[in-house]
């Protein structure tokens, strides 16, 4: 153990714990105490075009344009940078050598006391296992809870607002086809039994192997809650229109800053909030900057630009543990 975001250091968590965690996520903004944040480092050589399992990672593979680790490495602790300048106790996963573990919201996700381990695509089945340590470290009687095999879901398309789990789902009987699939209809059951009190709702998600922007890889990547009542949210990325009214009529079309196919494939929904009164965007993001500034919101910008280049950005490269 130790402290700070030491580029190239390998502990289990770096940022010292001001006590043990108690895991407590309800929402998508409240004051975040405690987040595991990724790591680009030893994250291996390019891969290939077959080994893309996603369509804007394919794009630069082919392009000769996805992105370098020694690249990747910085961008990423300069939002380390940004959570401990905020007070936020940032911990790190164990490096695994040639494992990308950059995208750490998508190997589990907390809601309200319990920690779910996400039942991921094969190609990622490491990933968990190098955070496993972090939380068994910082987390007193740690139970990771075990998702039923049949139920497939990665923590970017489940999103919570309270008393709303909102789940991110293709219903499709070509599932299996698309490498983009990440969630399916079972979680929502799953979910909705684990949380009886709750309402869990899915939200079916247009999906594309080779175009990136026909594709919606998780619901944050279209859909992020912010501030106070606030949301980004883009109606074309969902297969149902009303879908995407539900969530416009929840939030109030006043209080939503509409995105388009296009900045969704910039990820300009995947922003990440610390606390209703700051979030952490994209320096080229200026007009969802400037909106979130009017709604009296501080933005703390980062050039993740290389990161995006894999189809995820500041929600998907983090993982919640504790808000308050």
């Amino acid at each position: 153990i130790s402290n700070g975001c030491v580029l190239g250091e390998s502990a289990y968590f770096r940022g010292k714990p001001s006590g043990m965690i108690q895991l407590n996520v309800s929402n998508e903004t409240a004051l975040l105490r405690h987040v595991v944040l990724g790591t680009a480092e030893a994250c291996g050589p390019t891969p290939t075009a077959a080994q893309a399992y996603d369509p804007k990672s394919l794009v630069h593979i082919l392009a000769g344009t996805y992105p370098a680790e020694a690249d990747m490495v910085p961008q990423m602790e300069s939002v380390c940078a940004v959570l401990e300048k905020h007070g936020v106790t940032v911990h790190r996963p164990q490096i695994k050598t040639d494992v990308n573990q950059i995208f750490a919201r998508d190997i589990g996700f907390v809601i309200e006391d319990k920690l779910f381990r996400s039942n991921i695509i094969d190609q990622r089945a490491e990933e968990f296992d190098a955070v496993r340590p972090v939380l068994q470290a910082a987390i007193p009687d740690l139970q990771i809870i075990e998702i039923p095999n049949h139920v497939s879901v990665e923590g970017g398309d489940v999103l919570l607002d309270g008393d709303a789990i909102f789940v991110g789902t293709y219903s499709g009987d070509d599932f299996e086809t698309y490498m983009s699939c990440r969630t399916n209809t079972a979680a929502v059951d799953y979910l909705q039994a684990q949380f009886p009190n709750k309402t869990v709702r899915g939200f079916d998600l247009i999906k594309s192997n080779t175009d990136g922007k026909a594709n919606v890889l998780h619901l944050d990547c279209c859909f992020q809650p912010v501030g106070r009542g606030g949301a980004l949210l883009c109606a074309d990325a969902f297969v149902r229109p009303e879908d995407a009214a539900y969530l416009r009529d929840r939030y109030g079309a006043e209080h939503v800053f509409a995105l388009n196919m296009d900045q969704v494939y910039d990820m300009k929904a995947n922003l990440f909030s610390i606390s209703p009164e700051v979030v952490i965007s994209d320096q080229s993001f200026t007009e969802v900057n400037a909106w979130l500034t009017g709604r009296g919101i501080q933005v703390e910008t980062v050039d993740y630009s290389e990161i995006s280049k894999q189809g995820g950005l500041f929600r998907c490269s983090t993982l919640p543990l504790q808000r308050s």
